[in-house]
């Protein structure tokens, strides 16, 4: 017999199956004898009490052979079928090559950037140079954006596709099972990469191609059909079917579908700055204890607060986590958060940022790159205010809300450096003024989070694409170009690693149509 019932046990306990089983035992009215395994369905923590407890959902095994999952993936031989295009090998282009590969497709990826190992040079330099590689940077190469933000798998897409799958496939090419049962699935940017690589492997031994340093510079469209891409070096690759799946980075991209006269639109985002606290703040604040103990990992939080009918919203929160430089061109500031797997900094960022509507920003309404011109222009401020090698302009809170420059920044987790700047004089106005309104609300809905030890990074721009590829609702092909499949974040239609691989997939299944 099986049973699925909720338990709740103390922290120390949530691994130890003896003591899970004794508690599930207690809750059925059973001996534990008779109990032969016990299988965790979904964790997660429960800190609105006095006591902090995990709750699970659990399936009892009693008198009944349980079998354990395996987690192994056998893909077909594509090597001569029918070739796919796709531009970006982030996880929307990722999940869209292995489904391509699963309908008997061949996908061929083209990624700018270069391949985990290379890269890894590529950030180095930009931590401690200061120097930016346009090509090969925290949002290019190997992985895109996915492989050095945090790997958070945390979605609220399950609408969209098969959730689960997804996070199987993760652990098939190697990240943990927690992912699979965690209400928040987390896999760390220190184990991100070795990952990444494992599904690139698994694309190639498939026989798909996954090409580095290649650069789409045209798609080569013939009376309204995709026929494939030109890449900077020259080389043109040919195929019925073009997958974009580039990231909200990339700009050229768009500058060059609208060159092309395909159609993009301006797409509303958010910005704002990333907020960094002494992680040991919000865990006081979260569990309700001094001290968290070993038990316990690092606390998140979410925040959310309506000023002057506008969203301000934590985002991309980092428990343990590190802020890190995202500019994906010279004399820019952008800064993103990402946390390994332990989460065992002493610091926890998160983006905080304000939404940002058409109406918001001047110029022609007409104009697709509007938005994109504005959030440029913003990250040049930054720069500006930092003074270069990529030093970040920085405030502390209370002196941010109360409109004084801070005397001097408190110890931070940005490599590149801060340097103390009225945030102000980057921030437009109405973005600045509904900042300062928000952060003494979030602080009364979070003890301790109110707090000048507490440091504002700017700025938080890259929340979402600034720019939408539009597509047909049924084909998801682009209204003017048949065959063209905009995809993933970069396009506009996923916030997050699991629902740009889901958009991945169901591109590739639309795709297959062709």
């Amino acid at each position: 017999m099986i049973k699925e019932i909720e338990i709740v046990c103390p922290p120390g306990q949530q691994e130890d199956e003896g003591a899970l089983i004794k508690i599930a035992a207690t809750a059925l009215n059973i001996s534990p004898q008779k109990i032969s395994a016990l299988k965790i369905l979904k964790r997660s923590i429960d800190a609105r009490g006095r006591r902090v407890v995990y709750r699970m959902q659990v399936q009892v095994f009693m008198d009944e052979l349980y079998v354990p999952e395996t987690f192994t993936v056998k893909y077909p031989d594509v090597k001569t079928a029918k070739p796919v295009i796709i531009i970006g090998a982030g996880p929307a282009g990722l999940f869209a090559a292995l489904q391509c590969i699963e309908l008997g497709l061949k996908p061929i990826i083209v990624e700018r950037g270069k391949d985990v190992k290379q890269r890894r040079r590529d950030l180095a330099n930009i931590n401690k140079q200061g120097l930016v590689n346009p090509e090969s940077n925290y949002c290019f190469g190997e992985g895109g954006a996915g492989t050095y933000s945090d790997g958070k798998l945390y979605t609220r897409s399950t609408k969209r596709g098969d959730v689960n799958a997804v996070l199987k496939t993760f652990v098939a090419h190697g990240a943990t099972e927690d992912i699979l049962i965690d209400a928040r699935p987390h896999i760390g940017t220190n184990k991100l990469p070795q990952i990444i690589t494992s599904i690139k492997d698994s694309i190639v031994n498939a026989g798909g191609e996954v090409l580095f340093d290649a650069k789409v510079i045209s798609l080569l469209v013939e009376f309204g059909k995709i026929k494939g891409v030109e890449l900077a070096n020259g080389q043109k690759i040919m195929a019925d079917a073009v997958i974009l799946a580039t990231g909200h980075s990339a700009r050229d991209i768009f500058e060059m579908l609208h060159h092309q006269n395909i159609l993009i639109e301006a797409k509303p985002f958010a910005l704002g700055v990333r907020i960094e606290h002494p992680q040991e703040i919000i865990d006081q604040a979260q569990y309700h204890c001094e001290f968290r103990g070993p038990d316990l990992p690092p606390s998140y939080y979410n925040l959310v607060e309506q000023v002057e009918n506008r969203g301000v919203f934590s985002f991309c929160m980092c428990p343990g986590g590190i802020i890190t430089p995202c500019a994906t061109e010279a004399e820019e500031i952008v800064v993103n958060g990402w946390s390994p797997s332990k989460r065992n900094n002493p610091f926890a960022n998160s983006g905080t940022v304000v939404q940002i509507n058409s109406e918001d920003v001047k110029g022609d309404m007409n104009d697709p790159l509007r938005m994109l011109r504005f959030q440029q222009e913003i990250e040049k401020l930054a720069f500006k205010a930092g003074g270069g090698n990529l030093v970040a302009p920085g405030q502390r809170m209370i002196d941010f809300v109360e409109n004084r420059i801070s005397k001097d920044l408190p110890e931070n987790s940005y490599l590149p450096g801060t340097k103390s700047v009225e945030l102000k004089e980057i921030l437009p106005g109405w973005i600045n003024e509904r900042l300062r309104k928000a952060l003494p609300a979030f602080g009364r809905k979070m003890k301790g989070y109110y707090t000048n030890e507490a440091i504002l990074v700017g700025v938080e721009s890259r929340t979402s694409s600034p720019v939408k590829v539009p597509r047909d609702k049924e084909t998801l092909q682009h209204p003017q170009v048949t065959g063209l499949f905009p995809c993933g974040e970069g396009a506009g239609y996923a916030g997050g690693i699991i629902s740009a691989a889901i958009d991945g997939i169901n591109c590739a299944i639309a795709a297959s149509k062709i």
